[in-house]
Order: structure tokens, then C-alpha cells, then sequence
């Protein structure tokens, strides 16, 4: 890279904010030392008391760029917060596949989906005391179909100034290998991007960030990947943060995000960002 390479300026969010006090912690330390710009906030999980929303709040005031947004949650082991949600699990949402493949199957009802989302925005909104910046869904859920439909209405309706985040590639990148992960969303962002043009619903034009966890892969190495090919108002995906019990009873992610925190929080990052010509917006 040049310095006559044009400049790229992207997203860096951090998703999850909200499922443990560890992970929370994390992801402040990095807006307040602006190595991310986003993070994503989950509604229903057991680390979102007002305490958690404050400090947020603060760190968020040390890095007036970041954005703040809503991820919201459809997938197992969380509860909705509508009472007539269905279908549920042990009073669950579904697990992730199970709740994939009834949407592609065509079982969900669109309506309920919509009043679950509705009220996910509805819960932000009094917890930050404004509409989210943007909108998106962990474990990728606002691409499913059916969901995608609801989502976007909800969005619409709800925080109507929200951008959302489509999770497929831009083209350049699809030439290269990927997980399968990564080839998945990348189908089924596609039919969401039509969809949210229809809507009139700003997204971001590139994602990156998918990889297969259980491999333990060096995270410096997946950054310059994921920077590789990714347009102006790109959007990286990054799980970092701090392990701690309530994590480990959640969710399978847990070193790898002492992983991502460590690269971000040090010297290699903000020179590959210099190296690639890349700034967080």
C-alpha cells in the first residue's frame, strides 16, 4: 500500500455486549482506546442491568464515533420477551440450526417474529434512552428467511433511522476460499440486500469476520484477511472480551475472544490498519 491508495473507512463492531460482565468489559476498554467503533448490544442477555448500560454509556462518550446497536436475539439459550412467542424450546428460543432449518422450511410466523423484534428495539431504546444506530442479530439471524422479513419491518417501524448489517461478501472476495460458514451467509444475505432495497433500509456494502472458531486460528492473520478486499463502509465482525462463568454457561465462544482482545488491544493492529490504509470511521 501507498499512501496514494485511496483511504478505506470501516466498521469494527463488536457483537455481543450484554451476555457476561467479562465480554462487556472487553469491549468497553477497546471503544474507550478507540480500536473498535460499534458494538452491539444483546437486550436479553443476563449482563444488560443499568450499571452495564451506564458504563457503556461512558466509554461510548470517550469515542464519539462509535456506534451503538441493537443484536438482537432469536436463537437458544435465550427467552423471548413477548410472552406468545412461538415456537420455543424448554421455554427457549430455538437452537440455531433448528431455528434455520424451520426457516427455511417456511414454519414461522412472520407477525410473531415482528412483535419479538418490536419489542427488542422497544428495550434498547428505554435502556439507552434512544433508538440503536443499527440493528443486526447474533448468530446471523436477521438473514434467515422469514426472519429477514420480520426484521426489516420491525427496523421500519421501530428505529427507522437504523442502518442493518447484510453479512455476504462484496465480489473480490468471493474469488478467494472461505469457510462454509462464510459461502452460507453469503447466500442468504443476498435475498436480505434485495429485500432492504425494497424497504429503503441503508446496509453496510461488505462484511467480513466469519471463521471457524474451533480452530483456534492466529487472530492477526484473519484481520488482514478480512481487510483484504473490503469496500469503504465495510463492516468486520470481532468477538472480543474477557472470560467469566456467566460466558462459559452461554456460549462455546470463550478463549478466542481473549484472542481477538488481545490483538486489538496491541501494536500490530493500528499498524495493519496504517499498512492496509484503513481507518475506523
Amino acid at each position: 500500500m501507498t499512501d496514494a491508495t485511496p483511504l478505506r473507512r470501516i466498521w469494527l463492531c463488536a457483537d455481543d455486549y450484554g451476555i457476561s460482565p467479562g465480554v462487556n468489559r472487553g469491549i468497553r476498554q477497546l471503544i474507550e482506546r478507540q480500536r473498535i467503533n460499534a458494538t452491539s448490544v444483546m437486550v436479553i442477555g443476563p449482563a444488560i442491568g443499568r450499571d452495564e448500560i451506564d458504563a457503556l454509556k461512558s466509554a461510548a462518550a470517550a469515542n464519539p464515533r462509535c456506534a451503538i446497536g441493537l443484536h438482537a436475539v432469536l436463537t437458544a439459550p435465550f427467552h423471548p420477551l413477548t410472552m406468545h412467542f412461538r415456537p420455543l424450546d424448554g421455554g427457549l428460543f430455538l437452537p440455531l440450526a433448528k431455528m434455520l432449518r424451520t426457516s427455511l422450511m417456511r414454519r414461522l410466523d412472520r407477525d410473531i417474529i415482528h412483535d419479538e423484534l418490536a419489542a427488542q428495539i422497544s428495550a434498547f431504546t428505554a435502556l439507552m434512552g434512544r433508538p440503536p444506530d443499527y440493528v443486526d442479530g447474533h448468530q446471523h439471524v436477521q438473514v434467515f428467511p422469514q426472519v429477514r422479513d420480520a426484521f426489516l419491518a420491525a427496523v421500519k417501524g421501530h428505529a427507522p433511522d437504523a442502518w442493518v448489517r447484510q453479512c455476504g461478501r462484496n465480489q473480490s472476495l468471493l474469488q478467494g476460499l472461505g469457510t462454509s460458514k462464510a459461502f452460507i451467509l453469503d447466500a442468504l444475505s443476498r435475498q436480505f440486500r434485495r429485500k432492504a432495497t425494497r424497504a429503503n433500509v441503508a446496509f453496510n456494502p461488505g462484511f467480513a469476520g466469519a471463521y471457524d472458531f474451533t480452530t483456534q486460528p492466529e487472530f492477526g492473520a484473519l484481520m488482514q484477511s478480512f481487510l483484504d478486499g473490503l469496500p469503504d463502509g465495510g463492516l468486520v465482525m470481532c468477538h472480543p472480551g474477557f472470560v467469566d462463568d456467566i460466558l462459559v454457561s452461554l456460549d462455546p465462544l470463550t478463549d478466542q475472544r481473549e484472542r481477538e482482545y488481545a490483538y486489538l488491544a496491541g501494536d500490530a493492529f493500528p499498524a495493519l490498519l496504517e499498512k492496509c490504509r484503513v481507518a475506523l470511521r
